[in-house]
Order: C-alpha cells, then structure tokens, then sequence
C-alpha cells in the first residue's frame, strides 16, 4: 500500500494520495484583505489547482469539510459555492464556525476526493 505525498513541508503535504484517494490539506484564499465571496472564489480556484494537480477534478470530490470565522457569511459563501459546484456532483459537505489561524482568514476548505 502506498502513500504519495505532494508538495511537502517539515509540517505538512499540500496533497496526499491513498489508494486512489485524494487529500488536500486545508484551503484559504489568496488575498485574505478581500470579502467573503472573493476569498470563497481564489480558495475554490487553489482546490481545482491541487487537484488538477493531482489527477483529479471538482467532478471527483467525495467530502468537503468548510470552516467559516462567522456564521453571518454562511448565505455569502454559500452564493459562490453553489455557483460552483456542478449538478450531479455535490460532495457531501459540512460547514462548521471556526476561529482561524489568522483573524482575516473568513473561509478554510478540507477536500477529499477520488483520483480520475
């Protein structure tokens, strides 16, 4: 059985693969100075960008797991979200009010997926 780790850190990998499973660590945005849905958009864009990287899509996502700094901009994000993901393909999905890791942070994302 083997593990594949991608992009790797002394703290962590960006991408894991397992049997065909795709990990990605957790997702913020790109310029944490923007708003809810501008930080919604660059993480869903650093997601495709991993796995793409990986040998996977959007279409393969099996779980994500969304942590939110406050619930107020749950409808916000939740406007990007359904925007983007495709019908037929909604991963399940959990969404939790979390404090960051840097008090800008508005979103984090954890994906699991399958590989293509």
């Amino acid at each position: 059985m083997s593990i594949t780790r991608i992009d790797t850190t002394p703290r962590m990998s960006r991408i894991v693969e397992h049997n065909g499973t795709i990990y990605l660590c957790g997702q913020v945005a790109k310029d944490a100075t923007k708003s809810i849905k501008e930080q919604t958009v660059t993480t869903l864009e650093k997601v495709e960008e991993l796995l793409n990287k990986a040998g996977s899509d959007k279409r393969h996502i099996l779980s994500v797991t969304i942590y939110i700094r406050d619930m107020k901009d749950f409808a916000a994000m939740n406007e990007v979200w359904d925007a983007w993901v495709e019908e037929g393909h909604q991963p399940a999905r959990a969404c939790v009010e979390a404090r960051m890791a840097r008090p800008e942070l508005l979103v984090e994302m954890s994906v699991v997926a399958a590989k293509k």
